[in-house]
């Protein structure tokens, strides 16, 4: 009876504590460079057609630092030996670069010259010398552009091949050997370059563990780790992190970046309430800061229909089959950007998001769904905050801005996913300016579940 007693009390405590929050901004407190812009986006896997080319605009306006790219066998980068060819490649990653972003190159080809036949398993080059030669040559190209490349990743998915969208599913030795020599290309062509991968389908893969291996025993370069996940509990993507973190503490001497590229919910039997998934990514971004990621791309900016017949040359016909069921058959939630090419919520999430840049400030939360993040602009000398309810009840929330430096003008702006149509000033619905005095301040508001909010303080 006692112990049933302590759990409602335990049970009411939550329910009490579930209901009301309490958020404290720190106004003279910093805690290191927010760094949001390396919190970025990806696109690819799906068609050689620049995808999201008219909307260059709206993509420079979230200032991401990197655009992760597919470089599939679609763009025909050999089409005889000894030839190259980058005129199919070269508009997507002109793309990327209008958006100020930089292309993080990921290599998931396979020449019909060097891989001759279609299967997965086939997963290394007949002629090491000539696809050394290949991707020496592909590095140099965008070199001598000045395109100012500085990420190539060895593989997409290695793990788990046509399943993933990439022509090969690796064992850990083979990736290892394929890593090497391609690795050795890119260095070779450009001292300067970043080499990393294995971009894992599943972070646990047993490949992650044989190339840390690899690469601490034999002195080869590895600048960044890479994997992917979606899932729609933004714990279980923050464990990911953790994990990786895990397999290199054993490794002191090797110090790569951590690149979580490949995010999304869970797009399998993804939630249906349109204000979860905005909330959702502020969630997830802070779970990766809090962790200590280094870089993510958010899978991704536009849905596309992919073709069969432009997949045919290069995949099994089980693999095609999947790819274009998956694409053209299943309801579609991973876009920024619509397969019409209307602007969905979750961009405005990012919009939101990409404005907490400078140097972050001190924030603490006493509730475990309401959480913000707080910046002073340097640039644009104004503070920025976002906050968050990632939860399915209303929460009375108390925030404090404490020690404001000045007296401030100050203007609050809601999301609304549920808007009837996607005019930013709709989307993004502002409040009048309001002033506050400098000192310690208290505002009071009621955040509906899953809503996010904005301060511009200025």
């Amino acid at each position: 009876m006692r112990r049933l007693l302590l759990l409602v009390a335990f049970f009411q405590t939550i329910s009490q504590a579930a209901d009301s929050a309490r958020v404290e901004v720190n106004f003279g407190q910093t805690v290191g460079p927010m760094k949001m812009n390396q919190m970025a986006l990806g696109q690819g896997g799906l068609s050689s057609e620049p995808m999201f080319g008219d909307r260059i605009g709206e993509l420079r306006a979230l200032r991401p630092k990197v655009i992760r790219l597919f470089i599939q066998e679609y763009f025909n980068l050999l089409p005889a030996p000894g030839r190259y060819n980058f005129s199919k490649l070269d508009p997507a990653v002109d793309a990327i670069l209008a958006t100020g972003a930089k292309p993080l190159m990921c290599i998931c080809f396979k020449p019909r010259l060097l891989f001759p036949e279609i299967r997965q398993d086939l997963v290394e080059p007949n002629d090491y010398a000539a696809w050394q030669a290949l991707i020496a040559a592909l590095v140099t190209h965008y070199k001598e552009r000045a395109s100012g490349i500085q990420y190539w990743e060895v593989a997409n998915e290695p793990d788990i091949g046509e399943d993933g969208g990439s022509p090969y599913r690796f064992q850990p030795l083979s990736y290892v050997r394929y890593y090497k020599n391609t690795a050795d290309a890119i260095l070779g062509a450009d001292p300067a370059a970043h080499v990393g991968g294995p971009a894992l389908a599943n972070v646990r893969s047993p490949i992650l563990p044989a190339l840390i291996d690899f690469c601490a025993q034999n002195s080869t370069p590895l600048h960044f780790v890479s994997w992917h996940i979606y899932s729609s509990d933004p714990k279980a993507i923050r464990g990911t992190i953790e994990y990786v973190k895990q397999q290199l503490q054993g490794h002191p001497l090797l110090k790569p970046e951590t690149f979580l590229d490949e995010w999304n919910m869970d797009l399998t039997n993804p939630p249906l309430d349109p204000r979860f998934q905005p909330c959702y990514i502020a969630e997830t971004i802070f779970q990766m800061k809090d962790a200590g990621l280094d870089y993510s791309c958010y899978y991704h900016i536009r849905d596309w229909h992919v073709s069969f017949e432009e997949f045919a040359p290069f995949m099994s016909p089980q693999g095609n089959a999947f790819m274009t069921r998956w694409w053209n058959r299943m309801p579609q939630f991973d876009g920024l950007f619509d397969y019409q090419n209307r602007v969905r919520p979750s961009y405005f999430a990012f919009k939101l998001l990409s404005r907490i840049s400078g140097n972050r400030l001190a924030v603490q939360s006493d509730h475990r769904a309401v959480r913000a993040l707080a910046a002073y602009d340097p640039q644009l000398r104004m503070h920025n905050l976002v906050l968050w309810n990632f939860s399915g009840m209303e929460v009375n929330l108390e925030l404090v801005l404490k020690g404001l430096p000045a007296d401030v003008r100050t203007r609050h702006v809601q999301l609304d996913a549920l808007a009837p149509n996607d005019d930013e000033n709709v989307r993004l619905r502002p409040d009048p300016f309001q002033k506050i005095p400098k000192g310690d301040q208290t505002l009071e508001l009621q955040l509906a579940p899953f809503a996010i909010h904005y301060w511009s303080i200025e």
